[in-house]
């Protein structure tokens, strides 16, 4: 696997010199200072490649080019965004960066409900309550018809859960859940919020569906022929939020979506912590049933409970099995070398680390910060050296 780290850009508290001393050769980023929709000129991107080639690093990944949401919508100036989203996905070929990560989720991209949970051994974790988010969405956003989607008990849990807070938790959990996480589409106050969710109010999971892969036919076509690779992100979290649907959460809704556009420039980025939150999806079937179009990798785990609620855990434990993904990737990477596939090395981040140790002391980005991410890389990296070294099936 190629080693990366995602890095925001000047700005980023964790520099490209840490990124490098952390291990990694490779850089996950985007230019997260231009409007969504707007074009990404060829002068702007070489000049971002050229800061992270000075510092040893290649810029392999871009993640993401936002999708607008009028073209989630298929209303508005969509046409127009498309044409430039077109654009981008050229203008990036001509730099040499032919792998794009997007995501197709509504309003909110990943979602959490507090970016600070304290664990046992001091480190604090990102995690997500389904009683938190009830009782946003029913008593802060006060969501007409919300009540009508959750069950009798769980609107009492949710109620239970909102009479405990005091304004500070309510201030703090509006933050955590719209005012925009790292690399996140958007943030939102919450009128602005409530007139977001009201475009979605008629729309279904079929039409969400239609318009992705009405959207997939206008931009696969360009993809294919700058030879790059769209490779679109898991939900996250896997499942409805806020009464609007998710297409991309589900083995199933991934099999639609690439039996509809089955080019190999359609692929997937696969992202173990979204899609294991949910217990009906098989992740070691899932990568090899789509093995030959994953063309990004997010490995991080997941703590989940009988109520759906999760936290990230370390990289190595958790409720993913670590050990079988990695070694499934080494050996599609194995199987592309064989058939000399260009891209033989499938690039990886480790996502989503603990904020730990010297890193609790400073500012960092929510799941960001470098010190959790340096021991995951560390882990993953021992994980894949110690399968190569022991799997007769991967010795050369």
């Amino acid at each position: 696997m190629k080693e990366a780290f995602r890095w925001y850009g000047p700005d980023d508290p964790v520099t490209l010199s840490d990124i490098r001393q952390a291990g990694a050769t490779d850089i996950v980023t985007a230019l997260h200072e231009i409007p969504n929709g707007e074009i990404w000129s060829v002068e702007t991107i070489q000049k971002r490649k050229e800061l992270i080639q000075a510092s040893g690093l290649q810029w392999t990944v871009v993640e993401s080019i936002p999708v607008h949401e009028d073209i989630k919508l298929r209303s508005g100036n969509y046409k127009d965004y498309i044409v430039n989203y077109q654009q981008s996905i050229q203008n990036l070929a001509v730099c040499g960066i032919h792998i794009i990560c997007y995501n197709f989720m509504p309003v909110l991209d990943w979602t959490r409900t507090t970016l600070d949970k304290t664990l046992s051994d001091g480190s604090k974790a990102l995690a997500f309550e389904v009683d938190a988010i009830n009782a946003f969405d029913l008593f802060i956003v006060k969501r007409e018809g919300a009540a009508k989607t959750i069950s009798r008990e769980a609107y009492a849990s949710a109620e239970r859960y909102f009479n405990e807070m005091n304004d500070d938790a309510k201030a703090a959990l509006t933050k955590s859940v719209i005012a925009g996480l790292p690399g996140a589409e958007e943030g939102y106050d919450l009128d602005l919020f409530r007139a977001k969710l009201i475009k979605y109010e008629t729309m279904d999971a079929a039409i969400l569906r239609d318009n992705l892969i009405c959207f997939l036919r206008e931009l696969v076509p360009v993809a294919e022929q700058c030879n790059s690779f769209l490779s679109i992100h898991p939900d996250d979290p896997p499942f409805s939020l806020f009464g609007i649907p998710r297409v991309v959460s589900t083995s199933s809704d991934l099999e639609q979506l690439f039996k509809a556009v089955p080019s190999l420039h359609n692929g997937l980025t696969f992202c173990t912590g979204s899609l294991g939150v949910r217990n009906s999806n098989n992740l070691e079937r899932i990568f090899n049933t789509h093995a030959h179009r994953i063309h990004f990798l997010h490995l991080r785990s997941t703590q989940s409970d009988t109520h759906g609620n999760f936290y990230e855990a370390d990289h190595l434990t958790g409720d993913v099995d670590m050990h079988a993904i990695v070694r499934a990737v080494l050996l599609e990477e194995k199987r592309r070398k064989k058939t000399k596939v260009k891209q033989t090395q499938i690039p990886m981040r480790p996502d989503h680390g603990h904020q730990m140790l010297d890193d609790l002391n400073k500012k960092s980005n929510p799941g960001y910060s470098a010190i959790g991410r340096l021991r995951g890389l560390a882990e993953l990296r021992g994980l894949a050296l110690g399968i190569v070294k022991s799997d007769p099936t991967l010795k050369t």
